[in-house]
């Protein structure tokens, strides 16, 4: 699979983000802000900061992707129970690994 490619997993849950517009929007700007986190995060390794810098750097990147994990499982699980036999729509059994695998 090329890294273009996408799981069928994730192409799920990207047509999931297509449905919900603002959702879609709040999670990529998470995943920005995480993105410029980690490039703060490298720029001190780099930088040859001191540990508390790099580690509360590194934390904000974390709960950045976290949030944004959660905030994709509750778009799925409004989906899933506004339209739960939409094509692509996951399962609550899914919805549940998902949550625990972030937790």
């Amino acid at each position: 699979m090329s890294s273009t490619e996408t799981t069928p997993d994730i192409a799920d849950e990207a047509r999931a983000m297509q449905h919900d517009p603002e959702a879609g929007r709040k999670i990529a700007n998470r995943l920005r802000r995480a993105h410029g986190q980690l490039a703060a995060v490298i720029t001190a390794v780099e930088g040859g900061d001191d540990c508390r810098t790099i580690v509360q750097q590194l934390s904000a990147v974390s709960k950045a992707l976290d949030r944004a994990g959660f905030l994709v499982i509750s778009t799925a699980l409004r989906e899933c129970l506004t339209d739960p036999g939409a094509e692509g729509a996951a399962n609550p059994e899914e919805l549940e690994k998902l949550f625990l695998s972030l937790a």
